[in-house]
């Protein structure tokens, strides 16, 4: 079999699968991407462009879609320049626009990766009222569906990584969607006994760390939640570092609409007296470093709005990290309080701190919560145990499709 796999970026979520494809099943595999054509691990991987995109002048609520006409030509350009290329399956992320003309150019089933359907109310846009959408993010919610509707509309089959993100589509499409996650590879992420050295600085063998990992330094992901839990913490303890991992930019949402200061970042550190000494602003870490900075943690705190759930919270509960993280609907799917992690409320900093008190006073007594979600992950979420489920999806849309 050969599969042709679309996303703008590499490996994204498919670079496992294509590998695992070429190396242990003896399938053929072509990666369509924004990255320059090579041959990584037996998958070839060819560069598509997108020559054009949305300008000021382009409605705001129509910018995404524009965006993603223009990348689904780019990977029709690219794969027409190449008629050696037959593919038995395509496989690409919605929403970027990438395989809705796949359909014109083959004669082949689509599987669609969708990971989220925009509403402009009771979601992250409005879920805390002091950093509230605009009218016109509210309004573009339902534009921004456009291409994800053309690839259901379009798609043989198509899989979401979470029961929770999966819901979110139309009841019409359900039974196209499956829910299986992408898979945590756990020969990767899994608990190291390391130095306990971060970023050069010595962290005595008495201190406790506590760990918090985003993307971008944000309201969505509970930045200024975090760091107020932080203050509060360093008021009661001398005995905790706080590692903070990410970039400080703000990746989703319109935070920087709502500041003066440059960064969300900037601004949340504005608001109160803060003691960066105990504070390890690490910036982006490569993954290793990231294993070993979630090895040394105490306590792992995760927030996030009722969004796409973050691999950072599967990856610290794979290294066994004891996880304190909001009670949101996309986390609850995840971690069931006092048995493989803590939740509390967003914004409910009186007992996320309480939580996070409580397994600083004995970080040994919480290790159980760690070794729980480890379990979990290695018997529901790993590589080894998801592999196989893609595969047999990969295998039936095919089957099916010859069939018919």
């Amino acid at each position: 079999m050969h599969v042709l796999f679309v996303h703008n970026n590499f490996p994204a979520q498919f670079g496992h699968i294509a590998r695992h494809l070429v190396q242990n099943k003896g399938f053929e595999c072509s990666f369509v991407c924004e990255h320059p054509s090579a041959d990584v691990d037996g998958v070839r991987r060819i560069q598509y462009q997108a020559k054009g995109g949305a300008t000021k002048a382009t409605h705001y609520c129509s910018r995404t879609f524009e965006n993603a006409t223009w990348h689904a030509w780019g990977v029709y350009e690219a794969m027409k320049a190449h008629p050696e290329i037959k593919p038995d399956l395509i496989v690409g992320h919605s929403g970027f626009g990438s395989t809705l003309w796949l359909a014109d150019l083959y004669d082949r089933p689509i599987i669609n990766y969708f990971e989220y359907y925009y509403r402009g109310h009771g979601s992250d846009l409005d879920y805390r009222p002091e950093y509230p959408a605009n009218e016109m993010s509210i309004l573009r919610s339902r534009a921004r569906n456009a291409m994800i509707l053309l690839d259901l509309q379009t798609c043989t089959r198509g899989y979401s990584p979470t029961n929770w993100q999966r819901e979110l589509f139309p009841d019409e499409y359900q039974p196209k969607l499956e829910t299986i996650f992408d898979g945590i590879d756990t020969d990767l992420w899994h608990r190291r006994d390391v130095p306990r050295k971060i970023a050069n600085r010595e962290i005595p063998a008495d201190t406790k760390i506590v760990t918090y990992v985003s993307r971008g330094f944000e309201s969505m992901r509970g930045f200024d939640i975090f760091m107020k839990v932080a203050k509060r913490i360093c008021d009661t303890r001398s005995d905790v570092v706080f590692v903070v991992v990410g970039s400080d930019r703000v990746a989703y949402g319109g935070d920087l609409n709502h500041i003066e200061e440059q960064s969300f970042r900037e601004h949340v550190l504005k608001q109160d007296n803060y003691d960066l000494s105990r504070f390890i602003f690490t910036g982006r870490i490569p993954t290793p470093d990231l294993v070993n900075v979630l090895s040394l943690s105490d306590l792992h705190i995760y927030l996030t709005v009722p969004f796409v759930l973050s691999w950072s919270l599967m990856n610290a509960l794979s290294v066994g990290c004891t996880v304190l993280a909001s009670d949101t609907a996309p986390v609850q799917e995840m971690i069931e309080h006092e048995q493989n992690g803590l939740l509390a409320g967003f914004a409910d900093v009186d007992a996320l701190t309480a939580e996070a008190m409580k397994v600083l006073d004995d970080p040994a007594a919480f290790r159980h919560l760690g070794q729980a979600g480890m379990e979990m992950i290695q018997e529901h979420y790993s590589l080894e145990k998801k592999t196989p489920q893609l595969l047999d999806l990969f295998e039936r849309t095919v089957n099916e499709a010859s069939r018919s």
